[in-house]
């Protein structure tokens, strides 16, 4: 042991939450019993001590550390002592800046002992010991994820549990009920599901006292710091609403995923395609409905009709679902009374015939009535057909879909895409290998693994593209929960806003189509034809002619201008 006058020195601890599980060799308490005997043989006094525990080596801005950075700003303590060199950092470049730039700089020495670095001494090995400890980052962080894919594969929740939900007790990977709080997302799906917005919500929800999501994390279930709590308001919001309501976690589906980190070295995340998230189906109790969540889909936003006050006001049941077949606005309500006559000189017109308007259009509608007795002819029609005509337009339809193509050849192509992904993957791991020994250098490395990343990329897309490719499947099971919906009506005899929120997606209107040397169809005394398209939830527009004949007997009235 040496003895004179005794160094001042900071120590410098760090954990990351991953390095916890592999046990006591590289704990907090066993950095701190090299670095006590290090000191001791070399008269080096602790002055003071710096633990970041949880902290990984990819993230400079640790609360210890830059703690310490302010402290050696003052000049009392000239040197930093820890155990190795990956407690400093495992990110290459910024370890080697602060080990080999920051400290020499401003004359702090810095000893990492377990790697023999010293910056009083010449360290030839250096750049090959922060290289391995960033290898060591990368393929932790590899490990991660493939532990995480694994899970997510598995249908197990390895996130936080959405509002509505808690962990269970004996399954922390699965969601269970959560009782104080699932109660109050059934009522926000049953109020969206009647017609009213996310902002009518939210507000009646504050207004009861209800505690928000964050608020409710904060309070009961979550450790947060005084600045994470401080940002959790009392109020619901519009946008938590929506989240909600949009979040199909509530019908028993795991969905993770939809984000990622932008590198190793980032702690951004950014979006991942949609046909890219792990979605499994029925891994734990749904709270809704699948119809009630659909309709409260369909609603939200929407204002309820029934809250219109008046009854000069015409309530039309297409609000949101009829647009004009030329331009894609909206069809509204418009038209006049005539010796008290109302439904007689109702129309739905489009929106985007203003003159004053760049490109107005040409001025499609159509009488309410007239589109009333349509829809409900037509649905009528589909809920009397027997079995048979059902499987027939099913045939027809994935028949139309598939457009000629190859399920075979798409299928090997598949393959050996899979294949070509798997190859990149190694090649990539293996280049990042071959640089860390020095055998790449990193200009190549980045040119290359770029390439490959794009070849990557295009792989991928073309094999969304075939996974979208093939209907059959997903289409004959669409059919099947449309005639499922159909088998809870016989017969309708008036049309209303359920029953089409049931049954139909979207309703194009064209123009009229009038006679030869006929400019103008007046009150039902010229016949004419118009163009209607009815899109039905699931299936989408079935075969057939969308030209109609009008005026409709059955309607009671013509259609005029």
């Amino acid at each position: 042991m040496k003895t004179g006058t005794l160094t001042p020195g900071f120590a410098y601890l760090r954990l990351s939450s991953e390095e916890a599980q592999g046990g006591e060799s590289g704990s907090i308490t066993h950095q701190r019993m090299i670095i006590e005997n290090y000191c001791r043989l070399n008269n080096i006094s602790v002055v003071s001590e710096f633990a970041d525990d949880g902290w990984s080596g990819g993230n400079f801005d640790r609360p210890a550390f830059k703690e310490m950075l302010r402290r050696l700003d003052s000049g009392d303590v000239c040197m930093v002592i820890t155990k190795d060199l990956s407690r400093l950092g495992r990110d290459m470049r910024e370890a080697s800046y602060y080990a080999e730039q920051f400290f020499p700089e401003r004359g702090i020495r810095y000893i990492a002992i377990a790697d023999n670095f010293d910056t009083e001494r010449e360290n030839i090995m250096a750049p090959f010991q922060f290289a391995m400890n960033e290898v060591y980052l990368r393929d932790g962080s590899r490990k991660v994820r493939d532990v995480l894919r694994s899970k997510r594969e598995r249908g197990c929740y390895c996130a936080c549990p959405p509002y509505g939900y808690r962990k269970s007790e004996r399954d922390a990977d699965r969601l269970m009920p959560d009782s104080a709080t699932a109660p109050v997302v059934c009522s926000i799906f049953r109020r969206a599901a009647a017609g009213d917005s996310a902002r009518k919500i939210a507000l009646d929800l504050s207004a009861e006292g209800v505690v928000p999501p964050l608020k409710y994390r904060v309070l009961y279930r979550d450790d947060f710091s005084a600045e994470g709590a401080a940002r959790a308001s009392d109020s619901w919001n519009c946008t938590t609403v929506r989240r909600i309501l949009k979040n199909p976690v509530y019908l028993g589906h795991t969905l993770l995923g939809k984000s990622r980190k932008a590198s190793v070295k980032s702690k951004k995340k950014v979006p991942v395609p949609s046909e890219d998230w792990a979605v499994t189906e029925h891994t734990h109790e749904p709270l809704v409905s699948t119809e009630l969540y659909e309709r409260a889909q369909r609603n939200l936003g929407r204002e309820r009709f029934g809250d219109r006050s008046g009854d000069d006001v015409r309530k039309s049941i297409f609000g949101g679902m009829a647009v004009c077949g030329r331009c894609g606005h909206a069809l509204c309500s418009c038209g006049t009374v005539y010796k008290g006559e109302r439904e007689k000189y109702w129309f739905l017109s489009c929106t985007h015939q203003r003159r004053d308007i760049a490109e107005p259009c040409e001025g499609v509608r159509i009488r309410y009535t007239d589109l009333c007795e349509l829809v409900r002819r037509e649905l009528n029609a589909l809920l009397s057909l027997g079995e048979e005509e059902k499987r027939r337009l099913a045939c027809e339809a994935v028949k139309r879909a598939r457009g000629g193509r190859d399920p075979a050849a798409e299928k090997r192509e598949r393959e050996s895409m899979s294949a070509r992904l798997t190859t990149i993957d190694r090649i990539i791991a293996k280049m990042y290998a071959d640089n860390a020994e020095g055998k790449l250098d990193d200009e190549r490395l980045t040119r290359m693994v770029a390439e490959l990343e794009r070849e990557s990329a295009a792989l991928r897309e073309r094999m969304g593209c075939l996974d979208k490719a093939d209907p059959a499947e997903k289409l004959t099971g669409n059919f099947e929960h449309f005639f499922a919906l159909a088998e809870r009506y016989t017969q309708i005899e008036r049309l209303d806003r359920d029953v089409l929120l049931t049954f139909v997606e979207r309703i194009e209107v064209g123009p009229k189509e009038l006679p030869q040397d006929v400019r103008r169809a007046t009150h039902g005394s010229q016949p004419f034809r118009q163009s209607v398209r009815i899109f039905y939830r699931f299936i989408g527009e079935l075969a057939g002619e969308p030209v109609r004949s009008f005026p409709q007997s059955a309607a009671g009235s013509g259609n005029g201008m």
